[in-house]
This record gives structure tokens, C-alpha cells and sequence, in this order.
């Protein structure tokens, strides 16, 4: 009796051990880290038609040549580039508002991206890249 209880222990303790070990970890990879100015925020905008509206005209006017018309990085300047333009559409479930709206404002020209992206933040208002970030999580 035991010798059964003590291997009982022993299989629930590597049991234990087995399955932290798959936990499901950091839900938000490195790739996906921005820095503290930005963590956190959130769009103001969610759902709201006319910000959508606004920022699908931003995203015609300094996005889509590279992002492409459907968000999905095969807009004619887009394929030229080195890397390549992001396909948004996998992006916008993957990351978070501060991911998104950091990344229209800073931009891609730094580690660990070294994009072609540029920065948007001293040409679009603050209001602007929110409005840009609710349309391309419209972007399926």
C-alpha cells in the first residue's frame, strides 16, 4: 500500500511538472513588445463607423500602395520592398492596439524590424493613427 501511494505522488508531481511546462506562455511575443510610451493603449474607436470610415481614406491615401487594397501586403510598392510590406490581416489578430498604433507612429526603420515602414506620427494626428488602426482591424 505503500509503495502504491508513493508512486501516486511521484506521477502527480511529474504530471505537475509536465503540464507547466506547456502552459500557454506569453501571449505576446517579443515580436509583438513596444515600448512603455505606448503599452497599453487602447482605440478609442472601436466600432465607431465614422473613425473607421476616416481612417479607411487615411489608409487609401499612405497605406494601401504598399499594404494593398484588402490589407494583405501586396500593394504594388509593398512587393518591391525588402522585407516586404506586412500582410495586416494576420497582424490585426495577433497584436493589440499599442502594437498597431505604435507601429503606424514609430514606424519599421529600427531593430528588431528594420522595415520600410516610415514614421506617421509628425504627419498623422493622434486621432488619425486610431482612426487608421479601427479600419485595418476591419481587415479580415
Amino acid at each position: 500500500m505503500k509503495k502504491t501511494l508513493s508512486m501516486v505522488v511521484v506521477i502527480l508531481v511529474l504530471s505537475a511538472v509536465l503540464l507547466s511546462a506547456c502552459g500557454g506562455g506569453d501571449t505576446n511575443s517579443a515580436e509583438y513588445n513596444v515600448p512603455a510610451d505606448y503599452a497599453g493603449k487602447t482605440d478609442p474607436y472601436t466600432g465607431n463607423a465614422d473613425a473607421e470610415a476616416a481612417g479607411m481614406a487615411i489608409y487609401e491615401a499612405k497605406c494601401q500602395s504598399c499594404h494593398g487594397a484588402s490589407g494583405m501586403g501586396d500593394g504594388p510598392a509593398g512587393q518591391a520592398l525588402n522585407p516586404p510590406a506586412s500582410d495586416l490581416t494576420k497582424l490585426v489578430g495577433q497584436a493589440g492596439d499599442d502594437y498597431l498604433y505604435y507601429r503606424i507612429a514609430e514606424g519599421g526603420a529600427m531593430d528588431p524590424y528594420n522595415s520600410s515602414m516610415p514614421p506617421h506620427k509628425s504627419v498623422l494626428s493622434e486621432d488619425e493613427i486610431w482612426q487608421v488602426v479601427t479600419y485595418i482591424k476591419t481587415l479580415k
